[in-house]
């Protein structure tokens, strides 16, 4: 007859005990409301959503769109954007802040140009023009009218004005870039005796972001001491409204920019084996 060890019960009622402690345990769920010293990974597609109670909508999404693209979108808690960073691929996600008027929901305040990606789309800054004391002139020679500039925060800039001429006149625009050779925006005649209107929507070719961008305007008279006069009522600049709006980066900058990799694609992490 085989020995049986004398403590053979205590050992069986301890391994039952150990048994009900691991069955336990495999019910208990661990806390899901914080995450200690670790990130949080969305990789191969798929969002981290935020939805209220009852609604229809989520007031935080970031991750894949169904195009493919990836972006984020914060809303108010009555459903109207805050903020979006969303955007077809080829235009790389633009940045938008949205107003909260309830009577015009879709009025975006602050963004950046969906088509030039070195400016400032909205707010729509002014281009600091002011009149000065040959506005009004009775010279056949070139005499400034309006003179001014600003920093470049917008790609288009605009420039409303109307002449006057008793004899006829010319008018021309200039633009000077910074450091670079003054260029005539545009020139045209006016004719004898009538207020003649005339609106430029110029892209800032070769002008960086934050270049000082001057700007003149020069009108003289087709006869001496006929009057000629300009009246400048507005300068601003605009976003883009079409791809064919975005202007042509300066040279350098260009050149640059193709030659040096984009610091912002980096990955952020608090794991150094992924930065290697």
């Amino acid at each position: 007859m085989a020995t049986v060890p004398s403590d053979l019960l205590d050992r069986i009622r301890d391994l039952e005990r150990k048994v009900r402690e691991i069955a336990g345990r495999a019910q208990t769920r661990p806390a899901l409301d914080e995450i200690r010293e670790g990130d949080v990974k969305i990789t191969e597609g798929g969002q981290l959503v935020v939805v209220p109670p009852n609604k229809d909508y989520a007031t935080f999404t970031v991750g894949e769109w169904p195009d493919g693209s990836y972006g984020t979108v914060l809303r108010r808690f009555d459903g109207t954007y805050a903020l979006t960073v969303e955007g077809e691929k080829e235009d790389r996600g633009t940045w938008r802040m949205w107003s909260r008027d309830l009577a015009a929901p879709d009025r975006i305040l602050v963004m950046d140009d969906r088509h030039s990606d070195r400016f400032l789309g909205r707010p729509w800054l002014p281009l600091g023009l002011n009149p000065t004391g040959d506005q009004s002139s009775t010279s056949a020679d070139w005499r400034y009218a309006w003179v001014g500039g600003a920093p470049a925060h917008n790609a288009v800039a605009v420039l409303k004005l109307s002449t006057l001429a008793e004899a006829g006149g010319t008018v021309r625009v200039r633009l000077l870039p910074e450091g670079g050779k003054p260029i005539v925006v545009d020139e045209w005649e006016v004719p004898a005796g009538k207020w003649t209107a005339r609106t430029i929507e110029r892209p800032l070719h070769g002008v960086g972001f934050l270049d000082y961008a001057g700007w003149q305007i020069e009108h003289r008279s087709a006869k001496a001491h006929q009057p000629i006069e300009t009246r400048l009522f507005a300068a601003y600049g605009r976003n883009t409204f079409a791809a064919a709006e975005a202007p042509d980066a300066p040279a350098g900058e260009a050149a640059d920019a193709s030659s040096k990799p984009d610091p912002r694609l980096a990955v952020e992490t608090n794991d150094d084996s992924d930065a290697k």
